[in-house]
């Protein structure tokens, strides 16, 4: 599975829209859209909040990642 559908995948698990996303990790729903559509990834900060954020909401990404 790749970046962009991992990215979706954890948002619907979580019932959450783009912007609930978005919001949650402090970036734009642009930021949300484009990861989901594959044209960006985020940085490593990036990465290490949503990670982070993955893990308090009960997901384990190291199976993801």
């Amino acid at each position: 599975m790749d970046f962009p559908a991992k990215v979706k995948m954890i948002r619907t698990k979580l019932n959450m829209s783009q912007e609930d996303l978005a919001r949650a990790l402090n970036v734009s729903f642009a930021t949300i859209n484009r990861w989901e559509n594959g044209k960006t990834h985020p940085n490593k900060l990036t990465m290490q909040v949503f990670i982070s954020f993955c893990e308090q909401n009960g997901i384990s990404v190291k199976k993801l990642f």
